[in-house]
């Protein structure tokens, strides 16, 4: 099977199943057994590259351009529901194996006077300077007004939104397991 071969493609649900090419990044790696999931991967790959992008840019557009995507993402993970968070919970929450990856990142904010950390006893604690929380409303305001006008907001796009995304947190853990059992291969 090649990239250029067809199939039924999933569309929106109560829409016909129509016949389209595959589109994939890696024919070699199509699968007789489950062919959307190439699509599925090529798809996930364009939409990380581009979600990351639009955190840069957005962020940029808030004032502040020296962050990466993680930079961004642990900016806001802080900033949820207002509460403190130690760096553990960070982790694990994006789902980032390497700490190194977010203790790098926290730094940068604490730096940038973005993130203030609070250490009680063994545990360091993680919240908001003042002006990470005016840089995080700027964010959704520019969200807002770049992003949401192309979302009709109706009740049926909502829903499909929220299937899709529980799509994508049970295939995360379909990820994880294999990535487990080709650690041990």
């Amino acid at each position: 099977m090649t990239s250029r071969s067809t199939a039924k493609v999933l569309g929106k649900p109560g829409r016909p199943m129509d016949r389209t090419p595959r589109i994939v990044s890696s024919s070699h790696l199509i699968s007789e057994k489950s062919p959307e999931l190439s699509e599925f991967e090529f798809g996930l790959i364009i939409a990380g590259h581009a979600f990351n992008r639009w955190l840069i840019r957005c962020m940029g557009a808030a004032g502040v351009k020296d962050m990466t995507p993680v930079d961004v993402l642990v900016l806001h993970h802080i900033n949820h529901r207002s509460s403190e968070k130690r760096l553990a919970d960070v982790c694990f929450v994006l789902n980032i194996e390497d700490t190194h990856v977010v203790s790098y990142s926290v730094k940068k904010l604490v730096g940038m006077k973005l993130v203030v950390s609070t250490k009680r006893g063994k545990e360091v604690f993680l919240s908001l300077s003042e002006e990470g929380v005016a840089l995080c409303e700027r964010y959704r305001d520019i969200r807002e007004a770049c992003l949401l006008p192309g979302f009709s907001g109706q009740k049926e796009e909502n829903e499909y939104l929220g299937e899709i995304a529980r799509l994508l947190r049970t295939l995360s853990g379909r990820y994880d397991q294999a990535a487990r059992a080709a650690s041990s291969c």
